[in-house]
């Protein structure tokens, strides 16, 4: 009897994990022919919000030890590419062009940056200022960042853990058992800044970032150089941030590839 009754739920969880799952397309290719169908078991609007209270909760934290835009004229810096660059997202999904778009600047020695779902963003004055970024570089780091968002990454990491962890999180998801609010937020967070992004991801990042970047009027070539630097910063290798993205090598070979086939926007766009 009790094989047969976890058979059965082992069926229905399996059923209802194939009833939630759903395929969706983000965002258009662009120029650089990201195409891949993806897998989401919970809603953009959920990991929304979720992401919305993470980082209003992260902005209030830095707000009180005084981390929070400190150098008026660098936070105007990084809103006015932030600015440029949002205003090309509509190249691959027009819907996005409303989103609350938000950018700070946190004082940390850190090499960090981010964006999170529905467009939440900072950049730490460590990556600006230890690796001097040019204002092209910066635009290549928040493109890069504005790309995951884009493609709802979070989103995605989020529904394949849920995936694997069939049961309690599933069944709590679906069926509103629990403090499923409480479990989406920390599940954000985890995937937003403990979790490492797949190669897959990464990729998809880079090539929409660059390509945001020449759109805005900002050298795509410029992540070449930010990837030099941040690897020679690293020694040789990643910041934790980017600890699963490819070897330098190979990134650099991809970086130089996607560069120069978005070269032509950039070039319409400066003119």
């Amino acid at each position: 009897m009790k094989t047969l009754l976890r058979n059965l739920v082992t069926v229905v969880l399996a059923a209802m994990v194939t009833i939630a799952c759903q395929t969706v397309q983000t965002t258009a290719g662009g120029a650089v022919g990201v195409d891949r169908a993806q897998m989401m078991m919970v809603s953009a609007q959920e990991v929304e919000q979720a992401s919305r209270q993470q980082y209003q909760q992260m902005v209030a934290e830095a707000h009180g030890k005084n981390a929070l835009d400190r150098d008026a004229a660098q936070v105007r810096r990084v809103r006015d590419i932030v600015a440029r660059l949002t205003a090309q997202v509509g190249a691959f999904r027009p819907d996005a062009m409303r989103w609350p778009w938000e950018v700070h600047v946190f004082s940390s020695n850190e090499l960090n940056a981010w964006c999170m779902a529905g467009g939440k963003m900072a950049i730490y004055t460590g990556l600006i200022g230890r690796l001097n970024l040019s204002d092209d570089e910066i635009a290549a780091v928040m493109g890069h960042e504005i790309a995951h968002a884009l493609r709802e990454h979070a989103r995605e990491k989020v529904s394949k853990s849920m995936a694997t962890g069939i049961g309690v999180s599933v069944a709590g998801a679906l069926l509103g058992v629990g403090s499923v609010g409480q479990d989406l937020m920390g599940a954000v967070a985890k995937v937003s800044f403990e979790l490492p992004n797949s190669r897959e991801y990464e990729m998809e990042a880079d090539r929409m970032g660059v390509e945001l970047a020449a759109r805005a009027g900002y050298d795509p070539r410029a992540a070449v150089t930010l990837w030099n630097k941040m690897a020679s910063a690293s020694n040789g290798g990643p910041p934790q941030w980017l600890s699963t993205h490819p070897s330098h090598a190979t990134r650099q070979r991809e970086l130089i590839e996607y560069s120069a086939r978005v070269m032509p926007l950039y070039e319409r766009a400066r003119r």
